[in-house]
């Protein structure tokens, strides 16, 4: 039986909590979860973990670039990620002459450690509880409709208030942020540490990686060796500096044990990380809009994108190196959402939703006070929803196809975006290093050309008319709905195909102002008046879904007082606990809690790029010089299972064990399992993990630098 976060329902809430259900604030465990945690093993006690006055484990779990965790595990800087969070860097650095995708990169001393411009390392310093603070704030807002009790602008205003200017300014590197928890019934301020001048230090090749790609992403059993390694650089006094090769190696508050021990089946499992976004509280209404106007068209327009890039990609190397870190990141989120919608209709979670609402609505009509603050929460859920259900489905189509679709749309609105007059040169001057000089390193025209074709196609089929940016009426009445001639003809006249033409552009305020008359800016500007009016016609949906969520869960607390609640994700810091183990995927199968060696030569197929292995690797890992890495039967362990609530963000997270020794590194979940950002299922969710000692064979004995197996603290 189902166990959601909230379970109103009678049945449901007669059974136990899960322990291992839930992304728990650090500052909250010792009163939310900490004897839970401890009677399911773990032996530290809650200020190990946690503190905001001394060194604790939360010092070594950082943000690794915008959207994955690492961990640091040496005194001099180093750590370590998933293979695919550090794809983009890894990729970046590859030519057809050093193909560091195919090939891995190693280096052997600390001067062959590749620097990675825009790449930021953070450190949280501290975590406040600051509700007080903010609801004062809150009550000078006298617009009875304001978001701002969710709004980041006006949150991190209050931040930066909080501290002052003074503070900012006498600690660079640093920012202080403010973030809503259980829908804005409680914020916390967190301040944070930014280190810039982060180095590529080795990363094992694709075949070990990514093996498996598509066919496995999500699967388990799972044999991929998911890690990249790091260092962080700091400027004079170990403070956060830009790129310079007179920096020094990061000194750290804590450096993570390195476990070469193992693990065994009900051993306690935990996370420390990032989890970027769940919607456990969700309503049926709002679920039903996830499968129907998110998943849906997200499906089926990145599958007809990612078919055209697959394709290009297999006939070009040129074009394989320069697609794949795009590719990777558009079909995660593509076989995610598939088996989402999968998942909630299997484990029928809209019913589920409703039993819990009507639990709510019995529990609100029982007293005339609670119908007076409550009565109305379920009625603006479903009007937020129900009457913003048919924009938010046209904007999803407009925005796969045409914001993470097209890329020359993408590009027309980096050129948009400037403030020509308002720059100064240097300020251009950066904007064009960091973003378009990027932007042409990854590009190919032509291939993006056959993607705007088809963007266009899909999106005329599934839009309605009168919801179409005005640049359909102008195609169709030239090009009579011959969206591949109409493409062509966008990439033969634009101006913006040139860095030196964008550069001239963006440095001379009248050839400025003929950007206007660009087709591609002319198409990128009417994507955006399409989907500004969309915003502009679901505002008061909007309005009404964050009010009905916010005195939602305020009912479902008052309503359950003596019950911990988990606030959804939100790329804040959290810890997530429970206890490595298998599971029953179906009807007369069981899955075991991990995999060995064995494993990539039964799937090993030549023939195949997402399965294909070097013969040195193969060889390598057949001669079973598996040392100290290996277990006690002298097999090598690749991946192992726990059962730890995790999400996207959470990628690259430290997995410890009962003494926060680094046992692994989390990277993926589940395919039965994938409804786990709305609905918890506790007897199939399940974080999948590399082995630490895998990730330590490849850098000893395959990348053969036993110089970084030499920092680590570890312990046998």
């Amino acid at each position: 039986m189902n166990k959601l976060i909230i379970s109103l329902a009678a049945a449901i809430l007669s059974l136990p909590v899960a322990a291992d259900e839930g992304m728990w604030l650090l500052p909250l465990l010792k009163g939310q979860k900490f004897p839970e945690m401890q009677a399911l093993g773990l032996k530290l006690q809650d200020y190990d973990i946690y503190s905001p006055d001394s060194a604790s484990l939360k010092d070594a779990v950082v943000i690794f670039g915008g959207g994955c965790t690492g961990e640091i595990v040496s005194p001099e800087g180093l750590l370590l990620t998933n293979h695919h969070c550090g794809y983009g860097c890894i990729q970046r650095h590859s030519t057809l002459e050093h193909d560091y995708l195919t090939d891995g990169f190693w280096a052997m001393s600390r001067d062959q450690e590749l620097p990675n411009p825009g790449m930021t390392v953070t450190f949280i310093d501290k975590i406040e509880d600051v509700t007080n603070y903010v609801k004062k704030e809150l009550e000078k807002d006298t617009d009875p409709n304001s978001m701002n009790f969710l709004s980041p602008k006006f949150l991190n205003g209050l931040a930066k208030a909080k501290v002052g200017e003074k503070f900012l300014q006498d600690n660079p590197g640093t920012e202080v942020e403010i973030k809503a928890f259980y829908g804005g019934n409680q914020y916390f301020m967190f301040t944070k540490k930014i280190y810039s001048d982060i180095r590529l230090v080795g990363a094992p090749p694709s075949s070990i990686g990514k093996f498996g790609a598509d066919t496995d992403n999500w699967m388990w059993p799972r044999h991929t060796g998911d890690f990249s390694v790091f260092r962080v650089y700091a400027g004079a006094g170990n403070k956060p500096a830009a790129y310079s090769k007179d920096n020094k190696p990061y000194q750290p508050k804590y450096v993570a044990e390195v476990s070469l021990q193992g693990y065994q089946d009900k051993d306690y499992a935990m996370t420390i990380g990032f989890p970027g976004s769940t919607d456990r509280y969700l309503c049926s209404w709002g679920v039903q809009q996830r499968i129907e106007d998110s998943n849906k068209p997200r499906i089926e327009v990145r599958g007809i994108k990612q078919a055209i890039w697959k394709d290009a990609m297999l006939k070009s190397d040129e074009v394989r190196i320069k697609y794949a870190s795009k590719y990777a990141g558009s079909s995660n989120y593509w076989k995610n959402s598939i088996g989402m919608n999968k998942g909630l209709a299997n484990l029928k979670v809209i019913d589920r939703k409703r039993e819990e609402e009507a639990a709510f609505a019995a529990w609100v009509a029982q007293d005339a006070k609670r119908k007076e603050v409550y009565g109305d929460v379920l009625s603006l859920l479903e009007k937020g929803y129900t009457s913003s259900s048919e924009y938010k489905k046209i904007s999803t189509y407009l925005g796969e196809a045409f914001l993470s679709g097209a890329e020359i749309v993408k590009l027309a609105r980096m050129i948009q975006s400037v403030d020509v007059k308002g720059s100064t040169p240097e300020e251009i001057d950066i904007f064009l290093e960091d973003n378009i000089k990027s932007f042409f390193k990854d590009y190919d025209a032509s291939l993006d050309r056959k993607v705007l074709a088809a963007m266009m196609k899909i999106v005329k089929e599934r839009v309605p008319a009168e919801n179409l940016p005005d640049i359909y009426k102008k195609v169709d009445k030239k090009y009579k709905g011959d969206y591949e001639k109409y493409a062509a003809d966008v990439f033969k006249k634009t101006s913006i195909l040139s860095y030196d033409n964008i550069a001239s552009m963006l440095k001379d305020p009248k050839k400025y102002a003929k950007l206007k008359k660009d087709p591609a800016a002319e198409l990128s500007l009417s994507v955006l008046i399409s989907l500004f009016e969309l915003q502009q016609l679901t505002g008061d949906s909007y309005y009404d879904i964050a009010k009905g969520e916010r005195l939602y869960f305020a009912g479902l607390k008052e309503m359950h007082p003596e019950k911990a609640f988990a606030s959804d994700a939100n790329f804040t810091m959290r810890v997530s606990y429970g206890s490595i183990g298998g599971y029953r995927p179906y009807d007369a199968a069981w899955y075991d809690y991990y995999t060995t060696q064995k494993g990539i030569f039964e799937k090993e197929n030549p023939e195949s790029d997402e399965f294909w292995v070097q013969p040195e690797i193969l060889n390598l890992i057949r001669s079973k010089d598996f040392g100290q890495y290996a277990n006690k039967d002298g097999e090598l362990q690749l991946c192992f299972l726990s059962n730890n609530d995790i999400t996207g963000g959470n990628s690259g997270s430290p997995v410890f064990d009962k003494n926060a020794r680094l046992i692994g590194l989390a990277f993926d979940g589940n395919w039965e399992a994938m409804s786990g950002d709305i609905a918890f299922e506790p007897d199939l969710q399940r974080t999948i993990s590399v082995d630490i000692r895998y990730v330590l064979y490849m850098i000893d004995k395959w990348g053969k630098c036993p110089r970084l197996i030499e920092e680590l603290k570890l312990v046998k």
